[in-house]
């Protein structure tokens, strides 16, 4: 064999083997959970009023920490049984019913068509509020009164009566329409409340969120069974929605009997306040989920 042939005979082995390497994804930062929303949730689908099964959390796309390898594994729409080691596992994600819009009125459009100026939600406010998972108990102090929820028990949730008395101003001052609730307490001691309030256009929801309710380093009201809160830094930027805003929090430590979670939320005419509690620490996992499967019935 000639040096020439010699030569090209190394230059396609090293190309051979160059293309058995498969693509590096960079290991996660470490103690962090991934959790994307699923991947029909960013395209564009022909009736965004029905989600069904592009709302189930387990059709997720998800990255997987291996353990002890230190490298992340991006999987596309699999069950957690259908991964080998993973199948009697359990990353503390609740099981939630299938989840479908409810219809717009006739001639109206979703909150963010162009042709909806207020960014309104013509839908029922009450079917757009995050259902409980399966095997919760359901918390029957936010049912209300035919599904919409008085001002004064959104407002008990906060510590400081002077705080509740100013948030309530507030609230009038802006014009809130109404207020839909949810809660549930799951098996293992999470309490999770989930409160819509409409207004009348998205820029005074927005206004409000950003202008009243929140700062970046910390929500301006503190809600009961936390002292202080920090931005949630370690929520997945991946599991952010493009027309939703959203800040998330977590009670710092040293944490009382319980920890605290919450995250405030605004899409088009409606302010989310998402809170989520547990005796010790509340789990990360859930309250991602959550925030996560909440904006995008409100999307």
């Amino acid at each position: 064999m000639t040096e020439q042939q010699t030569e090209r005979a190394e230059q396609a082995e090293q190309a051979e083997q160059q293309a058995e390497v498969p693509p590096q994804v960079p290991p996660l930062p470490e103690g962090q959970s991934l959790v994307l929303p699923p991947v029909d949730a960013v395209r564009p689908a022909k009736d965004r009023r029905v989600l069904r099964a592009a709302l189930r959390w387990t059709a997720a796309v998800v990255v997987f920490a291996a353990v002890g390898a230190g490298t992340a594994y991006g999987i596309t729409r699999v069950e957690r049984t259908d991964l080998p080691g993973l199948a009697t596992e359990s990353d503390g994600r609740w099981e939630y019913p299938e989840l479908v819009k409810p219809p717009l009125p006739d001639g109206r459009p979703g909150p963010f068509a162009g042709t909806n100026k207020s960014g309104s939600h013509y839908a029922d406010l009450r079917e757009l509020v995050l259902p409980a998972p399966k095997g919760a108990t359901a918390d029957g102090t936010l049912r209300g009164t035919d599904g919409w929820l008085a001002t004064k028990d959104f407002l008990a949730q906060y510590t400081k009566k002077e705080d509740r008395e100013e948030l309530g101003q507030q609230l009038t001052d802006y014009g809130l329409r109404h207020i839909a609730a949810r809660g549930w307490t799951t098996q293992d001691g999470t309490r999770t409340r989930i409160y819509l309030l409409q207004f009348g256009t998205a820029t005074v929801a927005d206004k409000l969120m950003t202008g009243d309710l929140t700062s970046y380093d910390s929500p301006n009201y503190v809600v009961r069974g936390a002292d202080s809160f920090a931005r949630d830094e370690k929520f997945p930027d991946a599991a952010r929605l493009a027309d939703v805003a959203m800040t998330p929090y977590a009670e710092t430590k040293p944490y009382g009997a319980e920890q605290v979670r919450q995250a405030y939320l605004t899409a088009g005419d409606t302010l989310a306040v998402i809170v989520q509690s547990r005796k010790g620490t509340a789990p990360t996992v859930p309250f991602q989920q959550t925030v996560t499967l909440q904006s995008q019935l409100l999307g």
